[in-house]
């Protein structure tokens, strides 16, 4: 594994010497030239052996090298196969090398038509023998009627499903978490433990070196991949990873262990501020009632174990439980505190705050209180939302592991057998013994249990107890008016705009209707957006974020999570904006694409000029 990782991304190794294990279940998109100095008796692997660099993310043209050797039987027959191969592949295209491990010479193995061929080569007839078996074996219509019965084997799912998990898959896309949080703290975080990271190409870095703490961090909870000491490329980005005539870059995403190794880091050394907690302001609530929102970590692990001994994590996420003064509490699905502003200086002090009556009802219980709905309400959808694909991809992935190992334990009882039957005839001098091809038969035998035990231990999944890492309280804008003696400005504030947002939602819900479309009013879900649209038939999904004013207003406001929604589905993303003319009549405009680059880190909202959204957006379509 290090080794891998080493060539794909130390600059200072330029060569990877692999046995046939480098043949499958690797990426190797660095390199884009191969050399094949000892050709497999299964010509299928030839195929997957340059299907290592010869993947999705190679911006390099790539070249193959087979090595035959030239004046012998053998080579004089895999010569022929590897010029028909090529034929083929011109009539075929790439599909070809799907079915190349079906491929049967007269019932035969292609390892076994090497063997006649070096046994009796040296014979005219039976060298034309072996060439005609060869040409007919990679006939076209014999290997399009292989190809048709690799193709029924697909699983089918019905329109409705289809379009169900579309629609999820849009929502998940639009509420990833935007690359460029990821970056901004790692490369802060990076940097104050010690690392340097130089920016190389637009948004790509090259670390020269990683501190031993955030190696050493990775040998006791890394699973997968280590940390190196030195990457000559890393991206946020999956686009940036691979860049015409430039290096592969590591992808630093969630999951990619020099992340999580300063994640985890950062979070031992600085968990009690979390702890410590914060008083954040609402500005787009006018009211006087505060509100409590506690942070919870929740995970959910399986039964296989990391280095350290522990139970490994499947699932981790952030939940944000909202309680307020009637007792009421909700799960909000997008981190709020990100359109949220810290207290400035010359406001109400935190324990003057506390002392108002407004803040009477918070006590020490609130934590427990939202721990309690996390654990009912939330906990369960995302053991759902994960242990469903996990099991299933688990079945799948057993399934595969017993029909390939089981065939390969099948062969070598068999040889076993039949190399003993020589050996007891006193036929001897096979390069293989039959103690040997027992071995091999044994060694899969062993690999089949433990790979069936480890996957065994993967479907036991399980969740962990919710955790609450800290809280804020949230004020609203109102409430510290109020207390600076406003109050008469915003009294008959809320209602108004809280009317006015409710007749835009409206508004734009009855022009998507008219548009052939199925709205969805999403605002008390705190998603990002106000109006969820499907595009029927499709499984797509518009999300429209509203905005209503009175016309001539001079700006509207933008919180950050909006914006961030909207560069995260670009082209799905409406602003639609109601301007309320005299009496009850409307225009409604709607803008695609509104926003080009992410918020500064601290801004919590931007304002845009009214006239100047209206005069590039377009009537609705």
């Amino acid at each position: 594994m290090k080794a891998q990782e080493s060539f794909k991304h130390d600059p200072e190794v330029q060569v990877l010497l692999a046995t046939d294990a480098a043949g499958e279940g690797i990426n190797l998109q660095r390199a884009h030239l191969m050399v094949n100095y000892d050709l497999p008796w299964n010509p299928n692997r030839i195929e997957q052996r340059f299907g290592r660099i010869h993947r999705i993310g190679q911006t390099e043209v790539c070249h193959l090298w087979n090595l035959v050797a030239e004046e012998t039987r053998e080579g004089d027959v895999y010569r022929k196969l590897l010029d028909k191969l090529e034929q083929a592949r011109q009539s075929l295209g790439g599909q070809v090398f799907d079915v190349l491990g079906k491929l049967q010479f007269e019932g035969k193995l292609l390892r076994d038509l090497l063997i006649e061929a070096i046994r009796y080569g040296d014979q005219p007839e039976v060298r034309a023998r072996l060439t005609t078996v060869v040409e007919h074996a990679l006939d076209r219509d014999q290997l399009q009627d292989l190809l048709e019965d690799h193709a029924l084997a697909h699983d089918a799912m019905d329109l409705s499903r289809v379009q169900r998990i579309r629609e999820d898959m849009e929502r998940a896309e639009a509420r990833r978490l935007q690359p460029h949080y990821i970056e901004s703290f790692f490369l802060e975080a990076f940097r104050y433990m010690g690392g340097s990271a130089r920016q190389r190409e637009p948004r790509r870095y090259e670390i020269t070196h990683v501190p031993a703490p955030v190696r050493n961090r990775d040998r006791l909870i890394g699973i997968g991949e280590p940390v190196l000491p030195r990457y000559e490329r890393i991206a946020f980005e999956k686009p940036l990873v691979t860049l015409q005539g430039q290096p592969l870059a590591a992808f630093v995403c969630p999951g990619h262990p020099l992340l999580d190794s300063v994640i985890d880091l950062t979070l031992e050394r600085h968990r009690d501020l979390l702890k410590r907690g914060a008083v954040l302001v609402d500005e787009r609530d006018s009211g006087t009632q505060s509100r409590v929102m506690f942070y919870l970590e929740h995970a959910i692990q399986d039964a296989s174990l990391t280095r350290s001994g522990e139970r490994r994590i499947v699932s981790r996420r952030m939940l944000y439980i909202e309680l307020d003064a009637d007792g009421a509490t909700r799960h909000v699905n997008y981190a709020p505190y990100l359109d949220y502003r810290p207290l400035a200086k010359g406001e109400p002090s935190v324990e003057a705050l506390l002392d108002r009556p407004e803040c009477a009802w918070i006590t020490r219980e609130l934590e427990k209180k939202a721990q309690g709905h996390a654990i009912v309400n939330v906990v369960p959808e995302h053991l759902a939302e994960v242990r469903g694909p996990k099991l299933a991809l688990i079945a799948k992935t057993e399934a595969a592991v017993k029909e390939r190992l089981t065939k390969e334990i099948t062969y070598w009882d068999h040889r076993a057998e039949q190399l003993k039957l020589q050996e007891q005839a006193g036929r001897t001098g096979a390069r293989l013994n039959s103690g040997e091809a027992r071995k091999r038969a044994d060694l899969l035998q062993g690999r089949l249990q433990k790979r069936l035990e480890d996957l065994k231990l993967e479907a036991q999944i399980s969740p962990l107890p919710p955790v609450v890492l800290g809280g804020m309280l949230v004020l609203p804008k109102g409430l510290l008016m109020a207390m600076t003696g406003q109050t008469a400005a915003v009294s008959a504030a809320p209602a108004d705009t809280q009317a006015s947002a409710a007749r835009a939602r409206a508004i734009v819900m009855e022009v998507e209707r008219s548009l052939g479309f199925e709205p969805t009013d999403r605002e008390f879900s705190k998603l990002g957006y106000d109006v969820e649209s499907s595009v029927p038939g499709t499984g797509k999904l518009r999300f429209i974020e509203v905005k209503g004013r009175v016309t001539g207003a001079p700006t509207i406001t933008v919180t950050r999570n909006e914006i961030l929604y909207s560069l995260n589905k670009p082209d799905d993303f409406i602003l639609a904006i109601v301007e309320f003319l005299d009496g009850d009549s409307h225009r409604v405009h709607y803008m695609r694409q509104p926003f080009q680059r992410e918020p500064d880190f601290g801004v919590t909202s931007v304002n845009y000029d009214f006239r100047e959204l209206l005069d590039r957006a377009t009537v609705p379509s």
